[in-house]
């Protein structure tokens, strides 16, 4: 990553203003007291029926080194909206509170907490915008880039999307979530040296321009990767003219041992890669690929493979990168507990509204998952912190609306999702290799589709997971509930 972005980052100005005029409200009213804020989501993206936590390792790094560089604190002062005194204390700010988050590369549902930080209230709020930016846009791809994977049944998905990217920092992390999400490779060049993600690529049409004839661009792209070549065959007339050259050049690579493959980016692409595989069936090579791109979707891409359309792999730019039709990630952050200045326990807090969807679980909460006998996840469980949620009991659980919604299950096995990364403000496990813990988090998703049935996984009209809440938790929010009313 280059220096400026890193310096934009670890600078602690990358937060919204008001989250600054507040800092310095509990400052002078001496509200630097613990605190405990909740990241959580609203609704899954694309009308899908899951998500995927992705931005956990980025967003670690970024919060262990969040400064008030001089620079920072002199740009503040010629605002003339903060004292001395509160800039003096801003000089000395860094992170050292606790944070709870889920596994990366976790499947994720709406309303459960997703991340938990505990520090006094001044840092839990700076880090607010850090936290929404880095989680909710690297969440937003790598769920898309999953949905898009699970319609190619698992195929070969290429992440195209660097020239449509929203800037530098758009294209590098987007690159980095598509491939948690299910992407095979990247164009990305960068990307692929700080990430160590497969590079992928071959030609452009301007190439093809270049040359007299389309036949001598193919001959002359053969001829400097004889091992990797994809010849892009709908610059003039992919019946015509491009498959023609195309297996003309190929049949000269196989008589050298080695293998060919077309690309399409525009057209028909069902009725096109039909007749090209028989074209390339036909002259004797069935093993020759086929792989297309062209504003590609998860929804396009399913219908092809349901179509049987002869495809071998995917390049999906835009609609990857930045989330075609979702613009963002619904995550929020709001507080769950505040000091009790009576001491003891701290005490829950709830967000109300007049929307119902918008109002807060109370206190500091755990999630976990509860799974039946064949290993299959049914269900994700809020749970007030110091609670038991156990196998092999079974209990109620109800709607978080608090409306009449219940049910009834005993679980084979119960899975705590959340768990401590950072202590103190320092991780609770060293720091991994970026390589390594790009793996894992793909790793962690692979595996947890796995046991999500698939009627959770349905590109269109998906069935709805439950997250629910106990009875204590249920408890808690109808007290809150009640006393609003009186």
């Amino acid at each position: 990553m280059s220096n400026d972005t890193e310096n934009a980052v670890s600078s602690a100005l990358f937060t919204d203003f008001y989250e600054l005029t507040m800092a310095q409200g509990y400052w002078k009213n001496h509200m630097d007291a613990p605190a405990v804020f909740d990241m959580f989501f609203r609704r899954n993206p694309f009308s899908g029926g899951f998500s995927v936590f992705a931005g956990l390792e980025t967003l670690l790094d970024y919060v262990t080194s969040f400064r008030f560089r001089d620079e920072d604190i002199e740009y503040l002062r010629s605002l003339k909206s903060f004292d001395n005194a509160f800039l003096d204390y801003l000089k000395d700010f860094h992170f050292t509170g606790d944070m709870y988050a889920m596994q990366e590369g976790s499947v994720i549902f709406p309303n459960e907490p997703i991340v938990r930080i505990h520090a006094n209230l001044i840092e839990a709020q700076i880090l607010e915008g850090l936290v929404l930016n880095t989680i909710n846009f690297q969440s937003l791809i790598a769920t898309k880039t999953a949905r898009v994977w699970l319609a190619s049944k698992k195929g070969g998905i290429m992440e195209f999307g660097l020239r449509r990217a929203q800037g530098y920092d758009g294209a590098m992390s987007a690159t980095r979530a598509a491939y948690i999400g299910g992407a095979a490779g990247t164009s990305n060049t960068l990307a692929g040296l700080e990430y160590k993600i497969p590079v992928m690529g071959t030609m452009a049409h301007s190439w093809i321009m270049s040359f007299p004839t389309e036949l001598e661009a193919f001959k002359a792209y053969a001829e400097i990767y004889p091992d990797k070549a994809i010849f892009l065959i709908d610059t003039y007339d992919t019946l015509n003219s491009g498959i023609i050259n195309a297996i003309k050049v190929g049949a000269k690579l196989v008589e050298k041992g080695y293998n060919f493959g077309v690309r399409l980016d525009s057209g028909d692409i069902q009725y096109l890669t039909a007749e090209v595989r028989k074209r390339l069936d036909a002259a004797g090579f069935p093993q020759a690929t086929i792989a297309v791109s062209n504003e590609l979707t998860e929804q396009i891409i399913e219908t092809l493979v349901l179509k049987g359309a002869p495809i071998n792999s995917w390049g999906v730019g835009t609609h990857m990168v930045t989330g075609g039709s979702e613009a963002s990630f619904t995550g929020v952050y709001k507080l769950a507990a505040r000091n009790n200045p009576e001491g003891g326990d701290m005490i829950p807090a709830m967000k109300f509204s007049d929307n119902p969807e918008k109002t807060t679980n109370p206190g500091i909460k755990n999630v976990y998952r509860l799974f039946d006998a064949d290993g299959m996840a049914k269900a994700d469980i809020l749970a007030l912190e110091g609670e038991k949620v156990e196998a092999g009991k079974e209990a109620r659980y109800y709607h978080p609306s608090v409306d009449y919604r219940q049910f009834s299950f005993k679980a084979a096995r119960v899975e705590p999702l959340l768990f401590k990364v950072l202590e103190k403000g320092e991780r609770t496990q060293p720091k991994p290799d970026p390589v390594i813990a790009l793996r894992k988090a793909r790793e962690t998703l692979v595996k947890q589709l796995e046991y999500l049935d698939p009627t959770y996984k349905r590109i269109l009209n998906p069935h709805i997971y439950k997250v629910s809440i106990t009875d204590t938790l249920k408890e808690l929010k109808l007290k809150f509930i009640s006393e609003r009313i009186k």
